[in-house]
């Protein structure tokens, strides 16, 4: 048995999902080719050009979108799982205390590495992106989607007036925010608040109802400072899943 069977966690199996729309094309698998992609922005996005796999690689379905041949502009690793006992399993597993999200219904979807290419700013690459991530989501009928959302710079000062707005406004139900297990810990600071500093992933979830934990988590390793984040399907606005889906079924090309 493999480690997606032990863990409840889903490999790729009849998970691929293929979009295609004009120049614009993405993929979601556990092929080699999606993974070197992958990592190849990633590297730069994570790392100042040095490798950026890890364990969790292995079992994960990797998903990129191109605006063309070679062309990488959007990056990302999905995890789908299946019990909510395998929730500290996963990557966000090793820095918040993921029992309270056990009492959410599963499956499970947890969505890291999100970045772009340097340079490569496009919102219709973002947006092909969240409509095959919606595709996958619909498929194994997904509820809650997980991750660490990370702002670039690990010192929370750098950071204090998005940290703030977040504390503000965008903390999540008690009875579901993760317990602290780090002891890079923070909490998150009252005072001014600021969302121009809102990393584009964190900005993606949160105008989709997502919310935030009551602290963040320090990461000398990758130089950043995370949130954990989550987004309950069923509070994604009608009209904002209608277009995605829209979108998704226009540019369909891989397996229904």
């Amino acid at each position: 048995m493999g480690l997606s069977a032990a863990a409840g966690l889903v490999a790729a199996d009849g998970s691929l999902v293929s979009l295609r729309l004009g120049r614009y094309s993405a993929r979601i698998g556990q092929g080699a080719d999606l993974r070197d992609a992958a990592l190849a922005v990633r590297r730069t996005a994570f790392r100042g050009g040095c490798d950026d796999t890890d364990p969790f690689d292995i079992d994960s379905l990797h998903g990129i979108v191109e605006t063309g041949p070679g062309q990488t502009s959007v990056a990302f690793r999905a995890r789908l799982i299946t019990r909510p006992d395998s929730l500290d399993q996963c990557y966000t597993g090793q820095f918040y205390g993921m029992g309270p999200l056990g009492s959410h219904p599963g499956p499970y979807l947890e969505l890291g590495r999100f970045c772009q290419a340097e340079g490569m700013p496009d919102f219709m690459a973002l947006q092909l992106a969240w409509a095959a991530l919606g595709v996958l989501v619909d498929r194994h009928a997904v509820t809650l989607m997980i991750g660490c959302s990370s702002f670039p710079g690990a010192d929370p000062d750098r950071h204090r007036a998005a940290l703030a707005l977040l504390r503000a406004r965008h903390l999540g139900p008690e009875a579901l925010r993760p317990t602290r297990t780090s002891p890079r810990a923070i909490d998150l600071p009252d005072g001014a608040a600021d969302a121009t500093q809102l990393p584009t992933l964190l900005r993606s979830y949160l105008g989709m109802g997502g919310w935030v934990s009551d602290h963040a988590v320090c990461d000398p390793d990758l130089d950043r400072l995370h949130v954990f984040t989550g987004l309950a399907i069923d509070s994604i606005p009608e009209a904002r899943k209608a277009r995605l889906r829209a979108l998704a079924q226009s540019a369909q090309t891989g397996p229904p």
